[in-house]
């Protein structure tokens, strides 16, 4: 199994990179936790515009995926730059439609899925009971049920899906951008059945995928920052760089990451349930280390809001659990 991107893979990750870099996703990200999502929403544009959306769906429906490795490219980038919005939710919601539309279930697909690709709509998906990320920005919030089932069903039961109208109070996480909400009990059923439990289950494994690789790319943002700091931050006279416990922090870090990469990437290739698992919890505990490194090693000045790190520190944990946390996804890898 090839886990090396090529040459047009780079090249799509270095060109998210370079837009990203010059879209100033602090103050979007800032501006979102307020609740003000313009600034997030004219860069979501802009993702769209890159066709980070379109990976994930069929030519049918104006995408040119459904493309794994790529999607992980791409939010590998969301997570460098702490891109706000439900990204993976839009994305997750973008597969189950496929999923549906490649059973048989086309109507949902053709309605919706267009303007996923395009940027005109954006996506969140939850369960019933559950949560949904950024319910209050998004134009369509798509809730999966089953009865006695927890937020993703099982593919061997049947399932309904519905769009919700509405959603209850807005809370805030650990990460103040992301904002959620449970979404309002009724609205509108858009399919039943089978096969919407088994494209539900697809959709899981998705989001599990594409969250790892953001993950990781705050894992990568925090490790970057801190090894910029520590050149800085003197003690002694000397940086604070130039200790060795600092470097032995600092390379174990870059090694749970770079130990994360290939799991990524080879989970990407295979889509297959336990990688997609074992891809996770490896990424978001790596994350998790990382976002503990850069609090110890930037000392008290880590713990303030105005400093961007907090971007990045405070969504380290909140990815670790989404979509999967740590002893579930365990669970999913020993049980193959």
């Amino acid at each position: 199994m090839r886990f090396l991107l090529t040459d047009e893979q780079r090249a799509f990750g270095d060109s998210l990179d370079a837009m990203l870099t010059s879209a100033d996703t602090p103050a979007a990200a800032r501006a979102w936790a307020a609740g003000d999502p313009a600034p997030g929403l004219a860069l979501w544009s802009r993702l769209a515009e890159a066709g980070v959306f379109a990976l994930a769906a069929p030519p049918a429906y104006e995408g040119v995926g459904p493309l794994p490795v790529e999607l992980a490219v791409a939010f590998t980038a969301l997570g460098r730059h702490a891109v706000p919005g439900p990204v993976v939710e839009t994305v997750a919601a973008a597969a189950l439609l496929t999923r549906l539309a490649e059973s048989g279930e086309a109507g949902p697909a053709k309605r919706l899925l267009p303007g996923l690709v395009t940027g005109e709509s954006t996506a969140t998906l939850a369960g019933r009971g559950a949560y949904a990320l950024d319910a209050d920005a998004a134009d369509v919030t798509l809730v999966v049920s089953e009865e006695g089932a927890g937020p993703v069903p099982g593919a061997d039961r049947s399932a309904c899906l519905r769009i919700a109208h509405g959603h209850g109070a807005v809370r805030v996480s650990a990460d103040p951008a992301r904002r959620l909400a449970v979404p309002a009990a009724g609205g509108e059923v858009i399919a039943e059945g089978r096969q919407v439990a088994r494209a539900a289950a697809y959709a899981g494994d998705v989001a599990r995928l594409v969250t790892a690789a953001q993950a990781l790319g705050v894992g990568r943002a925090l490790l970057d920052r801190t090894v910029a700091y520590v050149k800085q931050r003197t003690q002694f006279g000397v940086a604070i760089g130039s200790f060795q416990a600092v470097k032995h922090r600092l390379a174990d870090t870059l090694i749970g990451l770079e130990f994360a990469r290939p799991l990524l990437y080879g989970a990407a290739l295979s889509m297959a349930p336990a990688d997609i698992a074992a891809a996770k919890v490896t990424a978001g505990e790596a994350a998790y280390a990382a976002a503990r490194t850069a609090l110890q090693l930037h000392g008290a000045i880590g713990y303030t809001e105005e400093l961007d790190l907090s971007l990045w520190l405070r969504k380290a944990r909140p990815l670790r659990d989404a979509w999967g946390t740590p002893s579930l996804c365990r669970a999913r890898v020993l049980a193959g």
